[in-house]
């Protein structure tokens, strides 16, 4: 679970990061970085592509500045991983919801912290 969120900071388990992360089932990658900056592709997340992905939450920035692909958009579709897009306090408060539903199991998310 998610345990705060502001600008640039985020509280996972009582652990504070002040970078951009990923957050899978059995660890945190952090910090993470996009080739682009604002611009997240599919290769941004090559890491995490090959795993089982029930449910992919995509934290866009606190001001929700972060573009996604329509690449990776529609990799996701073709892959059949439902996801969310959002600014990033939405998406953490979907990601922790998620985690509470016992049908979805292995939930991802991606989160930039700032813009």
């Amino acid at each position: 679970m998610i345990d705060f969120y502001s600008f640039g900071k985020i509280i996972i388990d009582g652990k504070i990061y002040n970078s951009d992360l990923i957050i899978t089932p059995t660890s945190i990658i952090s910090p993470w970085w996009r080739k682009e900056g604002h611009y997240l592709t599919k290769e941004d997340l090559k890491k995490i592509l090959t795993d089982k992905i029930d449910y992919l939450i995509i934290g866009t920035g606190y001001s929700g500045m972060m573009r996604v692909s329509e690449n990776l958009k529609e990799f996701l579709k073709k892959q059949f991983i439902p996801f969310l897009i959002g600014p990033t306090g939405e998406a953490i408060e979907k990601f922790n919801e998620a985690l509470k539903e016992k049908e979805v199991k292995k939930v991802f998310g991606a989160f930039h912290l700032t813009c």
